[in-house]
């Protein structure tokens, strides 16, 4: 109905708005087929974890064809890492080279020394170890004999008269092998000769070398780099110093209790002790048993019994008192993951992987827990987008400034 001629009003009804429930994301693989995010996300880790898998392994390979070097590099490192707190402060008082020199010829008459006091004990307590030997193989075969074995007499005695034929029968291959051994021995002493140079440059001017390598890496990559360089040498110098301190100790307290049992070879059997004690976990037990072996020639199976059960207090002293004294401040890594690093190094490379498994492991978890710890500084990137409006409607303008001594447009000033 129209009054005064004007078109009456049209009634609005309220628009109810239906909410549809969001579906899931899929990709199109470009064939016409949906992926799920989830799988898509899956395939791309997998495809980058057997990239790095693949990268892993042609780096070992190529590790192990250089292994002299890799091994030298190894013990420069280790000679480092031991020597740099001596050379840092014989470099307050004299020149550095010449501190470097004065540490390096302590280092090389100290183990020179030890070296020459074991051989010069093995020399002079071999005949008398002789007599001990023969003379405890045959207490072993009377306790071989009587209850609870029950062997044949004589059972040690021809499997030593056979131990010799053996070796009678054998000698070309035994002569061989011997020569094969000396061709490693003077490649290892090729390897030395090269770590001890190799350690000179580090103790002398480590500095400048990693200075001048992070200058061939671009500047934005740097900082990143500085900080797991530093991460890791804490880390693999604190371990390096903690295992020496540890297999010191634990030689120390093998060889006062091979003193008060009086088990001979005393000197080489702390050394042995020293050495093994490197290797985590299996190093001093296999020691220890060596030592239970020659008491029970020397001294019979009562000693050798007690050796043995050195294994076991050594074992609790050396996993809950020195590690956690020592090396828990610099290698954090649970003893089970030592305990597969050991055995996985050792099935690759044999005892030489047994022993440099626990600090690659190490100085490998420090570096991805500085990196993880440390976010990479913020850079500041282009301005988003205000959103679109949608059809129909005029573009979102922002609101304007109002100034305080202004008047607001659309109102009158009084």
């Amino acid at each position: 109905m129209r009054v005064n001629g004007a078109r009456p009003a049209r009634r609005r009804h309220p628009t109810t708005r239906v909410v549809l429930p969001r579906a899931r994301p899929v990709v199109s693989d470009g064939s016409g087929d949906r992926v799920p995010a989830g799988l898509r996300t899956a395939a791309g880790y997998t495809w980058r974890l057997l990239l790095l898998g693949v990268a892993a392994y042609l780096a070992v390979a190529v590790l192990g064809r250089l292994q002299m070097p890799v091994i030298a590099v190894f013990l420069a490192l280790v000679i480092t890492s031991v020597l740099r707190p001596a050379v840092d402060l014989l470099a307050r008082v004299m020149p550095r080279s010449i501190a470097v020199l004065l540490a390096l010829v302590c280092a090389i008459v100290v183990v020179a020394g030890v070296l020459a006091l074991v051989g010069t004990t093995v020399a002079g307590e071999w005949g008398r170890l002789g007599t001990e030997l023969r003379g405890g193989l045959g207490r072993i075969d009377r306790l071989l004999t009587g209850a609870p074995f029950h062997l044949r007499a004589g059972t040690v005695t021809d499997l030593r008269a056979k131990l010799g034929e053996f070796i009678t029968a054998h000698r070309s291959a035994l002569l061989s092998t011997a020569l094969s051994g000396a061709s490693r021995v003077v490649e290892m002493l090729t390897g030395l000769a090269l770590a001890v140079f190799c350690s000179v440059f580090f103790l002398h001017s480590g500095d400048r070398m990693w200075c001048w390598a992070q200058h061939q890496l671009p500047a934005r990559s740097r900082s990143a780099w500085n900080r797991a360089g530093h991460a890791a040498w804490r880390t693999f110098a604190g371990y390096t110093r903690g295992v020496l301190i540890v297999a010191a100790t634990n030689a120390v307290l093998v060889g006062v209790a091979l003193a008060v049992l009086r088990v001979p070879l005393i000197l080489p059997l702390i050394v042995l002790e020293f050495v093994a004690a490197l290797v985590p976990l299996i190093g001093s037990p296999i020691a220890l048993a060596v030592a239970a072996l020659v008491a029970l020639a020397a001294r019979g199976p009562v000693v050798a019994l007690l050796v043995l059960g050195l294994i076991v207090v050594i074992g609790q002293i050396e996993g809950h008192l020195l590690h956690p004294l020592v090396m828990g401040w610099s290698v954090r890594i649970h003893p089970v993951a030592i305990a597969l690093s050991v055995i996985g190094g050792a099935v690759l490379a044999g005892v030489l992987g047994a022993v440099v498994a626990v600090p690659v492991v190490s100085v490998a978890w420090a570096v991805i827990c500085e990196l993880r710890d440390h976010d990479p500084p913020s850079r500041p990137g282009p301005r988003p987008s205000p959103p679109a409006a949608p059809h129909g409607q005029p573009p979102h303008q922002p609101a304007e400034r109002r100034h305080p001594h202004r008047p607001t447009p659309g109102r009158g000033t009084r």
